[in-house]
């Protein structure tokens, strides 16, 4: 299967490469550069088996950049090269949202901000369901995409990617994930992703796909 690799120059090109000759992962501190405190517990938990520093942009009171990208892969990038820049270390960031086919894919990039900058998500939650209704025949098909890069000093990147599908389910149900988990029914379950045991949630997840992919290419320590 491909991997879904950028590679980033001095030039600020981004050039699809199929190369498995990735860079492996030697340092000994990583940050994650994101404020979203459920993400951080997230790759925190994915990051756990490592022998490194795991820090968050919080350990440096770091602003949030200006996430303009176009695709959930460059928002992982802007987020990760700045992090990079204002700490002198290599970091990992997240870029994911869910997309709705009733919706024609949104939110999409936007997830978080349908939020709003309180990042109220139960009002994001009922502004989905308010447009879905309607629709008429509605799919409810939905999918989870996340986006992770890391960046390292010297300009080097690799952003991976991965998706998982699943329905849409009203009213929201559980309290063990963030953002539009209680939505969120990932095919072949009959519970949300904030239903189900976090653990196990780390194991089929959107994010736990594109951890995977990074791992063979960057921590081949982690492989089981």
């Amino acid at each position: 299967m491909v991997q879904r690799i950028f590679l980033k120059f001095k030039d600020k090109r981004l050039i699809w490469n199929n190369s498995y000759n990735m860079r492996i992962f030697k340092d000994k501190k990583l940050v994650i550069a994101s404020h979203n405190k459920g993400k951080i517990t997230e790759i925190k938990d994915l990051l756990e088996p490592l022998d490194i520093q795991i820090l968050s942009a919080y350990d440096f009171d770091i602003e949030e950049p200006e996430e303009n990208g176009l695709t959930f892969e460059e928002n992982a990038l802007i987020k990760s090269t700045f992090v990079t820049q204002h700490t002198g270390l290599p970091s990992i960031s997240d870029d994911s949202g869910i997309c709705f086919s009733d919706l024609n894919g949104d939110p999409g990039i936007y997830s978080a901000r349908w939020a709003g900058s309180n990042k109220d998500f139960n009002k994001a939650m009922s502004k989905i369901n308010s447009a879905i209704k309607g629709k008429k025949n509605p799919s409810y098909n939905c999918h989870f995409i996340c986006s992770l890069s890391i960046s390292w000093p010297d300009n080097y990147d690799v952003t991976v990617s991965g998706s998982i599908d699943g329905k849409f389910s009203w009213p929201p149900k559980g309290d063990k994930g963030f953002g539009y988990d209680p939505i969120f029914k990932p095919l072949g379950y009959d519970i949300t992703f904030a239903e189900i045991d976090p653990h196990f949630k780390h194991k089929i997840s959107h994010r736990a796909i594109a951890f995977n992919k990074l791992i063979n290419l960057c921590f081949p320590s982690l492989k089981c």
